[in-house]
Formats: C-alpha cells, sequence, structure tokens
C-alpha cells in the first residue's frame, strides 16, 4: 500500500518513526511534512495527507498532532476523509473493517512510539469488511457529507 503521512511540530518525531515502521511492514511512505520541529499549524498537514488521499497518490493517511484531536477534526472536514483518533488497537483496526476509516491520528504527546507502532500495524492490516450494515451505515455517512455540501 501507499501511505501518506504528515504531522505538526509536536508530531514530527513520532512521525519519523512511525514512516520508518511503515516501510518496515513493506508499505511505500510518502511523507507530506513537517520536516523539522519549528512550529507549524496542524490543519496544514490534516489537509496534505486528505488531499493526497482524494488524489489517488495514497491509499491510506496517518496525521500525527500533539494531542490528535485538532489533526482529527481538520482532516474530518475534507469530503471522502475518514479520520479515527486511535489510542488503542481495537479501534485502530475496527474503524477500517466497520467505518471504512482512511485515516489513523495519533497524538504524540499521549501515546509513545510502541503503542504507535501497535496502531499502525492494527490500521493497515485491517481492511474494510464489506457487510451490508457496514456499507449501510457508510452509505448513511456518505449522505451526510453530501448533505452538509461535501462532495
Amino acid at each position: 500500500m501507499r501511505i501518506v503521512v504528515g504531522a505538526d511540530h509536536a508530531g514530527f518525531e513520532l512521525k519519523e518513526r512511525v514512516a520508518a515502521y511503515v516501510r518496515e511492514l513493506g508499505h511505500e511512505v510518502m511523507d507530506a511534512g513537517t520536516h523539522n520541529t519549528a512550529p507549524v499549524d496542524y490543519p496544514d498537514y490534516a489537509e496534505a495527507v486528505g488531499v493526497a488521499l482524494r488524489e489517488g497518490q495514497a491509499d491510506r493517511g496517518i496525521v500525527i498532532c500533539g494531542s490528535g484531536v485538532g489533526a482529527s477534526v481538520a482532516a474530518n472536514k475534507l469530503p471522502g476523509i475518514r479520520a479515527g483518533l486511535c489510542h488503542d488497537t481495537y479501534s485502530a483496526h475496527q474503524g477500517v473493517e466497520h467505518d471504512d476509516m482512511n485515516v489513523l491520528v495519533l497524538g504524540a504527546r499521549v501515546i509513545g512510539v510502541e503503542m504507535a507502532r501497535e496502531l499502525v500495524h492494527a490500521f493497515l492490516g485491517a481492511e474494510f469488511s464489506g457487510e451490508e450494515r457496514h456499507r449501510r451505515r457508510l452509505e448513511k455517512v456518505i449522505t451526510l457529507e453530501a448533505r452538509y455540501g461535501g462532495q
């Protein structure tokens, strides 16, 4: 898979570790920045990851900021992006299996490197189930997005 990663300054160091781990797992990594710890704004990197997904440059994305909350809020503003803030492995795989989550959001000031690795492994190893109930619910999410201005 092609995985796009992005982070603000608070998530930079964890992004570097996560990107290396994604490569270890055999995936291609696209780095949407930031490239150092100089202060930047998390919405810019959430958008960059979302745009890469929308344009077909990547199959899934990972966004990291300090808490993960801001990046999650920002990423979910882009039509077609289903970003989930996960701090446990169940949510990381279940979000994909049930909700077709395409962006994993991590809080660098909340979790450590080992937990991040476990979350990334669960996220990348999961597939959307395609079960009728999950497709039905996903369609409702897509309908909500379209109803309120998403495309």
